[in-house]
């Protein structure tokens, strides 16, 4: 998972990048890139590291212009440089950058076209890369010596019908002004806001509507499904179609986990559908268990907490905060092998021995993915003098690699993957596990402001929305996100997704 921003405005915009990029740094800590453009040209910084850490005050002076984009990035297999930071640039038409957030499922393929037949090169194995070489290549066969609205578009109408997957991309064209467009399945998140200044309007593209919030931009709606926009270096904003969609079925791990709670994604607000995963979770353990004996609910910070505390509100039961996290230590989820994952638990949480000694816990997070998280956090509350300690998923087992930008690893990794709920227990070393059912996930994430019936839930159900995804494919994945891959492949060359 990858976070993006663009942002057209009427004095210089280096800093509100900056801004908006450590707002959405919880969508990647690997690296981090900001391109402008102005009147001195293309400007560009990007490096591994958190925003804080890539950017210094001689790179923000360097960044000028009224017209950027901006990136944050997690690991994924085989991308662990800089050379593989966003945002990706090339001089040919015009000089365009992009930045990318989610996967292309067919961009081998499309690697060998562009090198086979559109005769251009790649630098990396991102298909971010691959990506921008499709709209730069499709975007010179049309020509014209100044682009204009109509040729983006027509452009872009072609790499819809080039590219699969899902993806959210902001791209900068050079002189013209700022592109974002959405994957024909609105899988992967892109919104628009707008801002009144005394010089005319700004405008801004990002992953999540907090990043305009906190730049005091107006959400003005999610980019639609299949739709592009274009901010011209006037503030003009021009939309188009540019493919018809089916069925709009944005991500529901973003509802779980990756987004902030105080963002809304596709006119659904975050935090409000992590409520209601505390609702129905609840109602569940009373089906289940309704002569249940846990004297605390505690949830496992940070993404959890919402949900952990409705559902102890609907139980009548203590909820306290068993755990002190250290800020300074990154999403364990995102790390990049399995050794360091397991090595940051520790130096992320400490246990508050008097929320735990003697008492029946019940652990709330939002999801299990490997499992060894969850088993030392487990072994954490034990330690802390547990007497019994029960575990709650927000979310229903995960069972199936995600292939849609969200670098969940590869099947045999994921613990719940061909085991029941009682091994997973085993496994973990809970008392007692309850997760949530798939139907009462989709039922909490939907609401009737935003018309969305449908989610992709594919690392739950395994049915991928794309349709195009095989089991050749999923072969190959595992063997490109697997943790000895990444350990064997680093530095080589192989498609991955950059976002």
């Amino acid at each position: 998972m990858c976070g993006i921003v663009g942002l057209v405005g009427t004095s210089a915009i280096n800093q509100r990048l900056y801004d908006a990029l450590t707002v959405l740094q919880h969508r990647g800590q690997d690296a981090a890139g900001i391109a402008t453009s102005g009147e001195s040209g293309l400007c560009v910084r990007k490096a591994s590291g958190l925003v804080r850490d890539v950017f210094q005050q001689q790179h923000m002076l360097e960044l000028k212009g009224n017209a950027g984009i901006g990136h944050v990035r997690y690991p994924t297999a085989g991308c662990d440089g800089a050379s593989e930071a966003q945002p990706f640039y090339v001089n040919s038409p015009y000089g365009i950058c992009l930045a990318h957030n989610g996967n292309l499922t067919n961009a081998a393929e499309l690697a060998e076209v562009l090198t086979r037949e559109d005769r251009r090169h790649l630098n990396t194995g991102s298909d971010s890369e691959v990506l921008l070489n499709v709209f730069a290549s499709e975007l010179q066969r049309i020509g014209t010596p100044r682009v204009t609205p109509a040729d983006v578009f027509a452009a872009l109408e072609a790499v819809y019908r080039r590219c699969r997957g899902g993806f959210a991309v902001v791209a900068m064209v050079i002189g013209h002004g700022i592109v974002g467009f959405r994957d024909p399945n609105g899988i992967r998140p892109l919104v628009l806001g707008e801002r009144d200044t005394p010089h005319g309007k700004e405008w801004m593209l990002a992953s999540e509507s907090v990043a305009l919030d906190i730049l005091a931009f107006r959400l003005v709606r999610d980019v639609a499904p299949g739709e592009a926009v274009l901010i011209d270096e006037a503030g003009r904003l021009h939309s188009h179609q540019c493919v018809a969609s089916s069925r709009h079925t944005p991500c529901i791990f973003e509802y779980v986990y990756f987004a902030r709670p105080d963002s809304k994604i596709d006119n659904i607000s975050v935090y409000r559908a992590r409520m209601r995963m505390g609702d129905r979770l609840a109602e569940k353990l009373l089906r289940e268990r309704p002569n249940h004996d846990i004297d605390v609910v505690i949830p496992i910070p940070d993404t959890s907490r919402t949900s952990a505390l409705q559902l102890a509100q609907r139980l009548g039961l203590k909820y306290r905060e068993g755990f002190t996290k250290n800020r300074y230590i990154g999403r364990t989820f995102i790390m990049p092998g399995q050794q360091q994952r397991q090595k940051s638990v520790r130096s992320k949480l400490n246990a508050i021995d008097l929320e735990f000694r003697g008492k029946n816990v019940l652990l709330v997070d939002d999801s299990i993915v490997r499992g060894t998280t969850s088993a030392q956090i487990i072994e954490l509350a034990r330690e802390a003098g547990a007497h019994k300690v029960y575990f709650a998923s927000a979310a229903p087992p995960v069972r199936y690699p995600n292939v849609y930008g969200i670098d969940m690893p590869a099947a045999h990794e994921l613990v719940a993957s061909g085991r029941s709920v009682e091994e997973v227990m085993r496994l973990i070393g809970a008392d007692w596990l309850v997760y949530q059912d798939l139907d009462d996930l989709i039922a909490a994430c939907r609401h009737e402001d935003s018309q969305i019936e449908e989610f992709d839930t594919s690392c739950f159900s395994g049915q991928y929305v794309t349709g195009d995804v095989t089991p050749q494919y999923l072969e190959r994945l595992q063997r490109e996100r697997s943790d000895e891959a990444k350990q064997r492949g680093r530095g080589a060359l192989k498609i991955v997704h950059g976002g």
